[in-house]
């Protein structure tokens, strides 16, 4: 049996350390599919991010390096400063101008993960205080992916996926804490036929 979705995608800003801990502590060690993060943060961030996702999580969880191939389980952290790209079977790194003012971007990573991987993505959208993300997610939706929205009510700041869920029709629109059961839920369909 092969597995209808081979990628998740996750992108947060304003409260993002907080979501992806609950998020990814809800995950089994075992959950298959890899799962790519941008977390909006500053050009001089150290790995602390990546130290304290760890801690919290049963799935190995690193910062993303070039070339990388993409692996589950595994969490890769789009790097401080460096756009994160998912191409077919690999990760890729771009130092190409901020989008919505973040290095890396949200929107960035959503719209190469649906591009590459079409309608095998989930992509998941959490707390945040601009409109990265949302341009993305419509991608992955354009190209048969399946949309997951943090519910704004749930949200540390709910700007971002606010302006998703008014923009766009996400599959679920879900508070934090259901999401991880979702997630598991999904990575064991199987392919349609």
């Amino acid at each position: 049996m092969s597995l209808r979705y081979d990628l998740v995608v996750v992108g947060t800003s304003t409260g993002g350390l907080h979501a992806l801990t609950r998020l990814l502590s809800g995950l089994p060690g075992s959950f298959p599919l890899p799962i790519a993060i941008v977390q909006h943060r500053s050009r001089d961030s150290d790995e602390r991010l990546a130290t304290l996702l760890a801690a919290a999580s049963a799935i190995p969880v690193s910062e993303a390096e070039d070339k990388e191939p993409l692996r589950g389980p595994g969490v890769y952290l789009g790097p401080p400063d460096y756009h994160l790209l998912v191409e077919a079977d690999w990760l890729a790194l771009s130092t190409e101008e901020p989008v919505a003012y973040s290095r890396p971007s949200i929107d960035v990573l959503f719209e190469s993960a649906a591009y590459s991987h079409g309608s095998a993505v989930i992509g998941v959208l959490l707390t945040g205080a601009n409109q990265d993300g949302t341009r993305g997610l419509k991608r992955i939706k354009e190209r048969g992916g399946y949309v997951i929205i943090q519910n704004p009510e749930s949200a540390e700041s709910a700007f971002m996926p606010k302006h998703a869920v008014k923009n766009l029709l996400a599959d679920r629109v879900l508070n934090l804490d259901e999401i991880a059961g979702e997630l598991v839920s999904r990575a064991l369909e199987a392919r349609p036929v």
